[in-house]
């Protein structure tokens, strides 16, 4: 009798054992990565960027419902790097700047900057060829023995202050400028360093998040954008409105730069920098991650979409977000409704 109920479960492990072996050895389904991203880059879910995976260039020539967000496509040259066989001289100088800090700055470069240094450097060679010329041994056997000039001293000393001046005034007007506190009514933008993509949060608008990772440069070429600096969802703000931007990071230290908008501020954990930042038109601006961050520090790039106003409200109701006031407004009329239902109730009861 042992004997047979011994059989009888060794007949059913048998029966049993191929399924379990083939279950075991069975590799688990593998997960899609999503299409364009770069290979080991850290994703994190988020909001799509291109409803209906219409690249930029083929939504903004499909019709849009109206009140829709579309996606706008990137102009070339504006907002990002040009390159060597498109402009050799270009390439080397700054990009075109798309703010009025940018402006002023590139100003500076090009009308006080560039003029002074290149008067002074001008000024020291002719120098050095005349005194190589007027005091060399052949014209000069006997060396002069003066041991000072009061004249040249006093220009010597009140030139290069006069200099010093020309060029402390604008720097210090920059500077300033770059440090202006945001209006109480600007837009605040949270961005978030990790390793190594970007996080946006609006706490304006619902508490809306985006992800951002870099897309190949197959996909972004397809979409008709920049390599290495296009993005699967772009940091969306309005254009001509004030921007409160802050940045913190959860891992190390980054860098949140966009070099079209002289716009660079650090990205520190456990620290929230904040900076004012207007872009005058609509665009999309690209940036990099400008503090090294690790392995993959190269690949986090960062793109700014400047919508008008009404498309950036657009935008907001497309990731489920609302616009400010609107909450506000929806309360009393929420109330004005139920009033109705809770007279009714009482009536009944």
């Amino acid at each position: 009798m042992k004997m047979a109920f011994l059989a009888a479960v060794a007949a059913g492990l048998a029966a049993f054992a191929p399924l379990s072996v083939a279950a075991q050895d069975a590799a688990p389904a593998p997960v899609a990565a999503e299409a364009g991203q770069v290979e080991g880059a850290q994703t994190a879910p988020g909001p799509e960027a291109l409803p209906g995976n219409l690249t930029p260039t083929e939504a903004a020539a499909a019709p849009a419902a109206e009140g829709a967000y579309t996606p706008m496509a990137p102009t070339k040259g504006k907002g990002m790097p040009t390159s060597y066989e498109d402009d050799p001289l270009k390439s080397m100088t700054f990009q075109d700047q798309y703010s009025a800090n940018g402006e002023y700055a590139l100003w500076m470069h090009d009308w006080i900057l560039m003029p002074v240094i290149t008067a002074i450097s001008l000024l020291v060679l002719g120098l050095l060829l005349y005194v190589v010329v007027r005091f060399n041994r052949r014209r000069n056997p006997v060396a002069s023995r003066t041991t000072h000039n009061t004249t040249i001293e006093v220009v010597w000393t009140i030139l290069p202050v006069i200099i010093l001046v020309m060029i402390a005034v604008p720097s210090i007007t920059l500077l300033a400028r770059q440090y202006e506190t945001p209006p109480a009514d600007a837009v605040t933008i949270k961005a978030t360093g990790y390793q190594w993509y970007w996080g946006y949060t609006y706490p304006d608008h619902g508490e809306i998040e985006v992800v951002s990772n870099m897309l190949d440069e197959a996909e972004a070429l397809k979409r008709g954008e920049p390599g290495q600096l296009a993005v699967d969802n772009r940091m969306v703000v309005p254009a001509g409105v004030p921007l409160r931007i802050q940045t913190t990071a959860s891992d190390v230290i980054h860098a949140f730069a966009v070099p079209s908008l002289w716009f660079k501020m650090d990205a520190v954990p456990g620290r929230l920098n904040e900076k004012l930042l207007t872009i005058p038109e609509p665009g999309v601006y690209y940036g990099q991650c400008s503090e090294l961050c690790g392995a993959r520090h190269a690949y986090m790039p960062i793109a700014i979409e400047a919508l008008p106003p009404a498309e950036f409200a657009a935008w907001v109701k497309a990731q489920g977000g609302s616009m400010p006031g609107e909450a506000e407004a929806a309360a009393p009329a929420a109330e004005e409704t139920a009033a109705p239902e809770q007279v009714a109730a009482l009536t009944a009861r």
